[in-house]
C-alpha cells in the first residue's frame, strides 16, 4: 500500500514545498510552512482515472452580447468602485484591517438591498447572530429583511442556499473561517481557503447569485492567504484607512466589470459609515493656509479628481544620516524628487531631515504628485509661503523635467469647483489658448517646464526682511542664481 505523502504549503503565499523550509523562497517569509495533505477532492484527480475529455465548439470574436445586467445597492460609493452595481453570478473579494469597518458597510449594502425586496444572506464565520444583530440594532437596519447565519462549513452553506428563492447577493464573512470536508487541511489554511472559495465561486457562477468574500489583511497590508483567490474572484477591492481619522477609503484594485483604480470615500461617524460627496472639500477642511511647506495637489483617484494637501517639513538633521520620513507617499518616490531637486534645482538637502504627509489619512500612488511634493519641500526649505489659492500637478523627470500627466482638464474643472484661483501644471500640456486663463473653468494655467523654474519662483517668495533673513538657508537663493531664468510660473506665484 503506497504511504501517503504530505506537502508544506507557504500560509503567506501559497508556494508548496515537498519538506519544511524556515524561509519561503517565494515570499521570503519565515515559519510560514505548514503541513498539510495531498491536495484531494476539488480540483485533484487521482492518477489513471482521468477520462476522455468532452469537444466543445469554438467560435470567435464577433458576435452579438448582453451588458452585464446590475443589481444597484443603494450606496453611490459602493456602486461606484463596483463599476455601477453588483453584477449577477459575480465574486467580489473585499480586504481590509480588522475594525476597519468591512462588516459595517456590508450590513448596510445587505440591509440597502433587503429594503428593495431582493434576497439577502449574511453568513458570519467570527461572530455569534447576536453579535451581527447588535452591530445592526446600533446603525438603526434591525428591521431590514436580512436572512442571518453564524457557520463555517461550505456544504451546510450551500445546502441551505438551495432552499427557497435564489439569493441576490450572499455575504460570507470571512473566506478565512471557512472549511470544506472535500479538503484534508486544517481550517484557515490555505488549502482549505482556496477549496473553500472555489466551491463559493462554482455556486455563483451557475446560480447567479452575487457573492462576496471578506478576508483579513496581513501586517504588511495584503490579504492573508489566499493570494490566489485574488485570481480567482471577479473583482477585488481593499478597504483602508487610518485609525486616527475618520475618513474610510474603498479602492477597486481588480475589476472585470468596470474600472479599476476607483475609489469610494466614507466617513465613520456613530451611526456606521456614511458617504462623502465631495471629499476634495472634506480633505482640505481645517487646512492652514498661512503654513510654511503645504501645497495643494490636484489628483485622480481612477475617473475622480480629487484635491488633497501635501505637508513637508524640512529640518536641519543632528544624525549623521539624514532622516526621511513619509506617510502616504511612495518612498522611493521622495528619495527621486530629492535626487533631482539637488540635481538639478541647485539644493543642498543631506543636511536635512525630510518629513512628508498626506492630509487626511489617503494614500497617493500616481506619479503626478510629483510637482506638489516638491514645491512643499522647496517652500518648507526656503521658509516661503505658497499662494494658498494655487493648485500643483505634474511629474517630473530624472533630468528636472516636468512631464505631462493625464485628465488635466479634471484636475482643473475640480480645483475651479472648490474656488483656487491657479494652476502649476506641465509646460507641455497646457495649451496656447490656456497660457492665460481658462476658457471654461476661470483659472489662470500657468506652465511650468522644469524643475530649476520652480526652485526659483519659490525663492523670490522667501522672506527677505533681517529679521527673518537666517530662516532662509543660503542653498535656496544659491539655487536660483546658478539655475537662473524664470518661467511663466514665476511670475503667477510672484504675482500670488
Amino acid at each position: 500500500m503506497a504511504k501517503p505523502h504530505s506537502l508544506f504549503v507557504c500560509q503567506s503565499c501559497g508556494s508548496t514545498a515537498q519538506r519544511w523550509q524556515g524561509r519561503c523562497e517565494d515570499c521570503n517569509e519565515w515559519n510560514s510552512f505548514v503541513e498539510e495533505g495531498a491536495p484531494t477532492g476539488i480540483g485533484a484527480r487521482a492518477a489513471g482515472l482521468a477520462g476522455k475529455g468532452r469537444v466543445f465548439a469554438l467560435e470567435g470574436l464577433s458576435g452579438s452580447y448582453e451588458e452585464a445586467p446590475r443589481i444597484l445597492s443603494g450606496i453611490a460609493e459602493l456602486d461606484r468602485v463596483t463599476g455601477g452595481g453588483f453584477v449577477p453570478g459575480s465574486v467580489i473579494l473585499i480586504g481590509g484591517e480588522p475594525g476597519i469597518g468591512k462588516s459595517t458597510l456590508l450590513i448596510q449594502a445587505c440591509a440597502a438591498l433587503a429594503n428593495k425586496k431582493h434576497r439577502v444572506v449574511y453568513i458570519s464565520g467570527e461572530e455569534a447572530v447576536a453579535q451581527v444583530r447588535l452591530r445592526a440594532e446600533r446603525l438603526g437596519l434591525a428591521k431590514a429583511p436580512v436572512e442571518l447565519a453564524a457557520e463555517t462549513s461550505v456544504e451546510d452553506i450551500l445546502a441551505t442556499l438551495q432552499q427557497g428563492k435564489r439569493p441576490s447577493l450572499l455575504v460570507i464573512d470571512s473566506i478565512q473561517t471557512m472549511w470544506t470536508a472535500k479538503a484534508e487541511a486544517a481550517p484557515g489554511t490555505v488549502t482549505q481557503v482556496r477549496a473553500a472559495a472555489q466551491a463559493l465561486i462554482r455556486y455563483a457562477k451557475t446560480t447567479g447569485a452575487c457573492v462576496i468574500l471578506v478576508g483579513h489583511v496581513t501586517k504588511d497590508g495584503q490579504i492573508a492567504g489566499p493570494r490566489v483567490v485574488e485570481h480567482m474572484v471577479d473583482a477585488v477591492a481593499s478597504f483602508e484607512g487610518d485609525g486616527g481619522h475618520q475618513f474610510r477609503i474603498l479602492r477597486a484594485v481588480k475589476n472585470r466589470f468596470g474600472p479599476t483604480d476607483e475609489i469610494g470615500v466614507f466617513e465613520m461617524t456613530g451611526a456606521g459609515l456614511s458617504e462623502v460627496l465631495n471629499p476634495s472639500a472634506l480633505f482640505l477642511s481645517g487646512r492652514d493656509a498661512s503654513a510654511t511647506g503645504t501645497a495643494v495637489f490636484a489628483g485622480m483617484e481612477g475617473t475622480r479628481p480629487l484635491l488633497v494637501e501635501i505637508q513637508a517639513l524640512v529640518s536641519p538633521t543632528a544624525l549623521g544620516t539624514p532622516r526621511r520620513a513619509v506617510v502616504g507617499w511612495d518612498p522611493a518616490r521622495l528619495a527621486m524628487v530629492l535626487a533631482v531637486l539637488e540635481a538639478h534645482g541647485g539644493l543642498r538637502l543631506g543636511q536635512y531631515d525630510v518629513y512628508l504627509n498626506v492630509a487626511g489619512g489617503l494614500r497617493i500612488q500616481e506619479p503626478a504628485a510629483d510637482l506638489a511634493v516638491a514645491a512643499a519641500l522647496i517652500s518648507s526649505l526656503s521658509g516661503a509661503l505658497l499662494p494658498p489659492e494655487t493648485v500643483f500637478f505634474g511629474e517630473i523627470g530624472l533630468s528636472g523635467a516636468i512631464r505631462p500627466v493625464s485628465h488635466s482638464g479634471a484636475r482643473l474643472k475640480e480645483a475651479a469647483k472648490l474656488g483656487f484661483a491657479r494652476a502649476i501644471a506641465p509646460a507641455a500640456a497646457v495649451e496656447p489658448t490656456e497660457k492665460s486663463r481658462g476658457a471654461d473653468n476661470g483659472l489662470i494655467i500657468e506652465g511650468c517646464a522644469h524643475i530649476s523654474g520652480l526652485v526659483a519662483d519659490i525663492a523670490q517668495l522667501a522672506p527677505r526682511n533681517e529679521n527673518r533673513k537666517s530662516a532662509r538657508p543660503p542653498s535656496v537663493a544659491q539655487g536660483a542664481q546658478t539655475q537662473g531664468g524664470s518661467s511663466s510660473a514665476v511670475i503667477a506665484l510672484a504675482r500670488g
